[in-house]
């Protein structure tokens, strides 16, 4: 069984096409967990209107506290062997469970790429792809979605609550694990742009806080895992900078 985790914070725009892509999924043993971080718009409502229709479908509610939390507790529901994390203003293609659970045999977590697409006003849909891409080595993609991981392998892990960039502490910290990645030629990932999210704009202090808690990874690291984490902090600085 795969369980996926989707945390959800006013997200009504994009929550239907979201669900309806973990519904329509060809793979079909599946635990749809979906974590109400305390939205004030109609995403709770929509998400149960979909529970009603498919029993796969898990809804966990919680005050306000950040995208990090709402996959910490998205966690202590899961029951799958294996973890997939997917945000609800984006979507998977049909395919994209079994893609992933046909690589990771020998592995313990699976990497694909992402389309970056346009919202459609008309059918609220991903629409026009912008560009896609497929990372070149595991440690390229710092956001937890585009994997799926061994449940055994991330069964240690949990994302650092009270940051605005805690992927990036999430991914530094499989990688330190010394976790076995395969990285697959596929973009089934459909990652929607959306002006409202919380990276859309800079957070200065926030982005100087998640570099120093990289640089405090990196103390007692060995050295292949100082050089994972400087190769993290000189991509994302370069990242701020442009952003």
């Amino acid at each position: 069984m795969i369980s996926i985790i989707v945390p959800i914070y006013n997200a009504e725009e994009y929550l239907k096409a979201c669900i309806e892509s973990l519904i329509r999924q060809t793979e079909k043993d599946l635990q749809l967990i979906l974590v109400n971080d305390g939205s004030t718009d109609e995403s709770l409502a929509i998400a149960r209107s979909y529970a009603a229709q498919d029993a796969r479908i898990e809804i966990y509610s919680q005050p306000h506290a950040g995208q990090s939390a709402a996959r910490n507790n998205g966690l202590k529901h899961a029951k799958g062997e294996y973890i997939a994390f997917v945000d609800a203003d984006d979507a998977l293609e049909p395919d994209w469970c079994e893609r992933h659970l046909a690589a990771i045999d020998g592995v313990d977590y699976v990497q694909s790429g992402y389309k970056r697409c346009q919202m459609s006003e008309v059918s609220n849909q991903q629409s026009a792809i912008i560009n896609q891409k497929i990372p070149s080595h595991p440690y390229q993609f710092t956001s937890p979605c585009m994997r799926l991981y061994r449940r055994a392998a991330i069964g240690h892990l949990s994302f650092a609550e009270g940051y605005i960039y805690e992927d990036v502490l999430f991914s530094a910290d499989l990688w330190l694990s010394g976790a076995h990645c395969r990285i697959i030629d596929y973009t089934g990932y459909l990652y929607t742009l959306n002006p409202k999210s919380t990276t859309s704009r800079p957070h200065h202090e926030a982005r100087k806080r998640v570099l120093q808690a990289l640089r405090n990874k990196a103390h007692g690291a060995s050295l292949r895992g100082k050089s994972i984490i400087w190769y993290t902090i000189i991509r994302l600085s370069s990242y701020f900078i442009r952003s």
